[in-house]
């Protein structure tokens, strides 16, 4: 499927948001200006943007704690999401969700979640809605949240009431600080997804253009009736788990290995180049609005309203 002009630069800038956001803030939290875990997304762009491109509003997605990118990609504001970062009652969720549990129901993000595995129930919920309304429901899951029994519930569930969910484990390798390839004991991810009774295929999370035709055919596939399905995108992560993860187990020069290989924003600008369908100023012309973006971003976020003692006890329970 041939994507337009248009189409190619709006996925391009929604990952080349998503990477620079993330740069941003590696930089922030090593001058102290951010309090709290903060868990980095860059390296996976190309997962969360080739999903989201065939999202609209009322399709929902449930996050995890490396969020930000799901959030961006789904069309939370860049701004506001900054704002929610630097902890400033002009955030996204006036500041008390912080770095992963950023929400916007409005643009259907349901929230990131500090625990892992616990977004695939939420997005069964979420999929009895979607059922009804012709849209999906989408579960971003890490490779260590496929081991976590809440997943296997939800995905049990979801077959069972043949709901429009989609699994879609984003396979960086490294569950925190463990290896995929010790901790998960099935053959793989996707064999497992399959024995639950679900469609479940693999595709190249480094490749924008493999993710999104992947995606496409699973949508199709769910919103026509069959029920869910799963798909394992084998990618990479620039970063620790957390912000001053040392990464002592990563091997000698691995990450300068698939910084200079497996970047998803290198891959995209060669395939798009070399076909003639963008040129490289294009390309550039993105970078530099994304640069002022994201300056604007921390610019207004540093000098946003922060809480005061007389929040504490605001949006903390609701009365019906």
């Amino acid at each position: 499927m041939q994507l337009s002009r248009e189409a190619l630069l709006q996925a391009y800038r929604q990952m080349k948001t998503i990477r620079m956001f993330e740069e941003r803030l590696h930089d922030e939290i090593a001058l102290g200006e951010i309090a709290g875990f903060t868990h980095l997304y860059a390296g996976q762009e190309a997962c969360a943007v080739g999903v989201c491109e065939h999202l609209g509003p009322k399709d929902y997605i449930i996050s995890t704690h490396r969020g930000h990118g799901h959030c961006i990609a789904k069309g939370c504001d860049v701004l506001d999401m900054m704002k929610e970062i630097y902890g400033s009652t002009e955030g996204l969720c006036k500041g008390k969700g912080g770095s992963m549990h950023i929400a916007d129901v409005n643009v259907g993000m349901l929230g990131a979640n500090g625990i892992v595995g616990a977004g695939a129930p939420i997005a069964v919920g979420a999929g009895i809605t979607a059922k009804s309304n012709g849209t999906v429901s989408i579960a971003f899951s890490g490779d260590g949240a496929c081991n976590q029994g809440t997943t296997f519930e939800a995905m049990n569930m979801a077959v069972v009431l043949k709901l429009p969910v989609i699994f879609v484990f984003e396979n960086n390798h490294y569950s925190e600080h463990t290896g995929e390839a010790y901790a998960v004991g099935a053959e793989s991810m996707t064999t497992r997804a399959a024995a639950f009774g679900m469609k479940a295929i693999k595709a190249n999370g480094i490749d924008f253009f493999s993710v999104y035709e992947a995606m496409r055919e699973l949508i199709e596939y769910c919103t026509a009736g069959n029920g869910p399905a799963s798909i394992e995108l084998d990618c990479e992560r620039f970063y620790g788990h957390f912000e001053g993860d040392p990464q002592r187990y990563r091997g000698e020069g691995e990450l300068d290995r698939i910084r200079e290989e497996r970047d998803c924003l290198k891959t995209f600008r060669a395939k798009v180049t070399e076909a003639k369908l963008l040129k490289g100023g294009d390309l550039d012309a993105v970078d530099k609005e994304v640069a002022d973006l994201i300056d604007r971003a921390v610019e207004e976020a540093k000098a946003a309203a922060r809480p005061t003692a007389n929040d504490v006890l605001e949006d903390v329970y609701i009365s019906y």
